[in-house]
């Protein structure tokens, strides 16, 4: 570090080197090891910085403090957003949302069941759907999720080129086959046209699902589904270059299956993973 003082910033060279500020500022003063304080502090920057680089960048201070605990090292947050601050990391941030829905059409609307209550005691009580625009190099890639509020799981999705009936269907068939066909499901959307669509509607029926939509031009009454898009774009796609819709489409289909269902801790869960949460609450 000290051979390179001139060529590199000392954050960025004590962030490669594992080491703290402290300890090679007293270093440079008494020409002697840290001292065992300074030590400590190093250690937990590094399982801090560990924890970081696991979750890709991903999780603030207070994921990361439920992951230490979970280990075995227990920190306070402020020591945490210290240390963070100190190493120069700082988790990728999400950015507010705005309505995307076209509701203009003549189609039939169902009543708003959920009343923006996005608790559920038990899985399969109350889903959310919602569609996404993804941008790649080749044009949109359209993404539609099916959500589970118990655990908030993506229970199922579908991507394509186009932005029809068939992509909200296809969505919904994924969570009926994943869930066993349940019956008697609030199954709450936006006042879309695929989602007002005969075919939609006639699953929704074939299935014994009750429909529910939200208020016209309101995004606050799908919230979930909304946010859970915003976090995947933030988390996934912000400063990446554009890529073809087949590579696209792999990497939606890890960031849900592995990354958010299995792995990501969610807030209004506890801070577990929605797949733990789940498993959790069976045992």
């Amino acid at each position: 570090m000290l051979e390179h003082q001139h060529r590199f910033r000392l954050q960025r060279m004590a962030a490669v080197f594992g080491v703290s500020r402290s300890g090679y500022y007293q270093w440079r003063r008494t020409g002697e090891e840290p001292g065992e304080k300074a030590q400590r502090r190093t250690a937990l920057d590094q399982k801090i910085r560990e924890a970081f680089v696991q979750g890709k960048q991903r999780d603030g201070a207070r994921r990361i403090q439920v992951a230490l605990t979970e280990n075995g090292d227990h920190a306070d947050l402020k020591t945490i957003l210290n240390s963070m601050k100190r190493q120069g990391l700082k988790a990728k941030a999400a950015r507010k949302f705005k309505v995307t829905t076209d509701s203009n059409h003549q189609l039939p609307v169902a009543p708003n069941l959920l009343e923006q209550n996005f608790s559920a005691d038990a899985p399969n009580q109350k889903w959310v759907g919602d569609i996404t625009y993804l941008l790649t190099n080749e044009g949109w890639l359209y993404l539609a999720v099916i959500i589970d509020l118990y655990s908030r799981a993506v229970i199922g999705w579908s991507m394509n080129s186009r932005m029809t009936a068939e992509l909200t269907c296809k969505a919904l068939q994924m969570a009926l086959l994943r869930r066993g066909s349940p019956k008697g499901v609030i199954v709450h959307s936006d006042r879309g046209s695929q989602y007002c669509s005969m075919a939609y509607r006639n699953l929704i029926e074939k299935h014994q699902l009750i429909q529910s939509m939200s208020r016209k031009g309101n995004c606050w009454d799908n919230a979930v589904a909304e946010s859970f898009f915003h976090t995947l774009k933030v988390e996934l796609l912000k400063d990446e270059p554009l890529t073809d819709r087949v590579t696209l489409k792999q990497q939606v289909f890890e960031y849900i299956e592995v990354d958010y269902n299995k792995t990501r801790r969610h807030s209004a869960i506890g801070y577990l993973s929605p797949e733990n949460y789940e498993l959790k609450k069976v045992a």
